[in-house]
């Protein structure tokens, strides 16, 4: 009989610092043309609202299965979560349905867990100033998880809605300096974090300084863009997946259909850099860029890992179909 996990059992067995590396082995199994995995098939069921499947397959670490996601903004307003989905897994031998679990909070933390990768591989080794734009669940996972790759010793956020950032602020387990503008949060970052919902671009080129690393989370759609078209083709650009990339991103796609830049700007996906097989960052001045999808094989992974402790913990309810 399958494992069923909720919510509350995934958040018990599943350690952020344990996740992190969990996604670097992913991500480079990923590049390595290790893992069968399509672009995920999304569809539209509202406005700025989709639905999708996202299922991988990694023979060598016997993971098989498949996330369904929903997107939906306005759910905000009906203080229900924007982002919903479950996880099934199956035994890659016979086929048979092996978990089942809740994969909101798994979306949170291993997104929050691939930003931290790439902080560890394309940040600077002296970062000390975070800024996040943002303040809602991936702002929230993120102040989490990437002080366990880099000390900051001065964190800065920013939210277009006031109450919800000063909330953020006094919720945060660490010191947190609320920014007036999103200007003030970024000048001067080491690292940037844009965790917003904004389908236009929500920071400018020159508000971030050399040799700082962007994180970019959202804007997940061809018609949408979160990121200055101009600081895409100054930075060196990075991507969880390169298919993806050039079919989902309109931070990427929209600026190569208007001439500024050719799909030979983007430098590497993550997980070639991770295993060595491209370089990161080549100087101390150069602007890095991590433009972050999510991929199938991140939540599989995380998913993977999560029934695995279960089971040794007794965790989850066993259902007959």
């Amino acid at each position: 009989m399958p494992l069923w996990l909720s919510e509350s059992d995934v958040r018990a067995v599943l350690s952020p610092a344990e996740l992190i590396d969990a996604m670097e082995s992913a991500l480079a199994a990923l590049s390595a043309g290790r893992v069968v995995q399509p672009v995920r098939t999304a569809f539209e069921i509202g406005d700025r609202s989709f639905f999708a499947l996202m299922p991988a397959f990694d023979r060598e670490r016997a993971i098989l299965g498949a996330k369904l996601v929903s997107v939906v903004p306005a759910n905000f307003q009906k203080g229900i979560p924007t982002h919903l989905a479950a996880i099934s897994l199956f035994d890659t031998e016979t086929g048979e349905l092996a978990a089942v679990m809740d994969g909101r909070y798994i979306t949170e933390v291993r997104t929050a867990a691939a930003s931290a990768v790439s902080v560890r591989h394309l940040a600077r080794a002296d970062a000390s100033v975070l800024a996040i734009l943002g303040s809602g669940v991936q702002a929230r996972s993120h102040l989490r998880a990437l002080p366990l790759v880099r000390t900051f010793a001065e964190i800065r956020a920013w939210s277009p809605t006031p109450d919800h950032l000063l909330r953020f602020v006094a919720d945060a387990p660490t010191s947190v300096r609320a920014a007036r503008t999103a200007a003030e949060a970024v000048r001067g970052a080491d690292v940037v974090v844009l965790a917003t919902n904004s389908i236009m671009p929500a920071i400018d080129s020159a508000w971030v300084r050399p040799g700082a690393h962007v994180i970019a989370i959202g804007a997940c759609r061809l018609t949408q863009q979160e990121i200055d078209p101009a600081l895409v083709a100054r930075a060196h650009l990075v991507v969880d997946s390169r298919a993806a990339a050039l079919q989902e991103s309109g931070d990427i796609v929209k600026p190569i259909r208007q001439g500024l830049f050719t799909a030979d700007h983007i430098r590497a996906e993550l997980g070639e850099i991770v295993s060595g097989g491209k370089p990161g960052r080549s100087g101390a001045d150069e602007v890095t860029l991590f433009k972050s999808l999510g991929q199938a094989i991140e939540d599989l992974v995380a998913a993977d890992l999560a029934y695995r402790r279960a089971q040794q913990i007794g965790r989850g309810v066993r259902v007959e179909l």
